[in-house]
């Protein structure tokens, strides 16, 4: 009777073993794209129960058992998982013990404005938009409430920030400014003496207006030596891009002679010294390009058009018109 009780508990655990096996191993079909969300100090009682909710897994109770087996059940790690569209609850177990989370990558590119920054990230996929209703004022509080600057033009730095999905979009505002902020610094700290900046605020201006003015790495100290000489001597800085920033939505891919008459506070024609903000987000080259302008006494440059992207530069006024008569009026 024993013998038969034995082997009867015997084949029980082995079905019950298999059983589990089967629960803990074999493959589930989702609808894919499946995400789930483990937050900070959550455990893996109330994960199981919302993959079981979700219909993710056969039995929350053997993942549970599993999770406390392996001593994970209070070991997982914060983040967003997106899981395959077939998995089973040890790939899960796995998953979520690896600290691995699913992240996400925004790319901001030099030069970029503020205004189509908040676009990229506003249209970033797998992203929390705590910010999308949000003014620029709101952002900038946010991010620094010391902030000695209310425009936000300029202060975030132009990279790619990666985060963990379903974070907060604020996060990537945070890293960007921050970044801004150590390398505006750095540069600052290190930048040529005599220079005609009154403080850290105006070289980023600076740089943004390099940034727009070329992409070329050979000319960018030639473009803020430019600058910087007529700023020496009190001439004007007429460049194209302050003015095109100043025009806002008016510009619509070109500039007009009366655009360059009418006067508004980014107008380097019509206004003396740096325009009020920076125009654009700078990066590393054209800070360091605002910080250490090269030595020459040039006062002009004309893109070549050649496709090289390209300037030619000139110290006088007779020089810059043959410049424009070769490569703009092919003469």
């Amino acid at each position: 009777m024993l013998k038969k009780l034995f082997k009867r508990a015997v084949l029980i655990f082995i079905l019950a073993a298999v059983a589990v096996a089967v629960l803990l191993f074999l493959p589930k079909e989702n609808a894919g794209g499946y995400r789930i969300k483990v937050a900070p100090n959550q455990g893996i009682s109330s994960v199981s129960q919302k993959l079981a909710d979700d219909d993710a897994v056969y039995s929350r109770h053997v993942l549970v058992l599993a999770a406390y087996a392996l001593g994970v059940h209070d070991q997982l790690h914060t983040g967003s998982y997106r899981l395959p569209k077939s998995v089973s609850a040890w790939d899960i177990l796995q998953r979520l013990r690896g600290a691995h989370p699913d992240t996400v990558s925004v790319k901001i590119v030099e030069g970029t404005r503020f205004a189509a920054m908040r676009k990229i990230i506003n249209t970033a996929e797998n992203v929390r938009h705590d910010t999308a209703g949000w003014s620029d004022e709101e952002i900038i509080q946010a991010v620094d409430p010391q902030a000695e600057h209310s425009h936000p033009e300029g202060l975030f730095f132009p990279d790619s920030y990666e985060i963990d999905a379903d974070s907060s979009d604020l996060q990537i505002y945070k890293a960007a400014y921050q970044k801004m902020k150590t390398r505006l610094q750095a540069a600052w700290d290190e930048r040529r003496s005599g220079l005609p900046y009154h403080n850290p605020y105006e070289m980023l201006i600076m740089a943004s207006i390099i940034e727009k003015e070329t992409g070329h790495a050979d000319d960018r100290a030639h473009v803020a030596a430019v600058f910087v000489n007529r700023l020496d001597i009190g001439m004007r800085l007429q460049t194209d891009p302050t003015v095109i920033y100043g025009m806002g939505n008016a510009y619509k891919g070109r500039i007009r002679k009366a655009d360059l008459r009418r006067d508004t506070p980014y107008n380097t024609y019509t206004r003396s010294g740096l325009p009020p903000t920076p125009i654009a987000l700078p990066g590393k080259a054209a800070l360091e390009a605002a910080a250490h302008p090269s030595q020459e006494d040039y006062l002009y440059f004309v893109s070549k058009m050649d496709g090289s992207g390209k300037s030619q530069f000139s110290h006088t006024l007779d020089e810059h018109n043959a410049a424009v008569r070769k490569y703009i009026l092919k003469k």
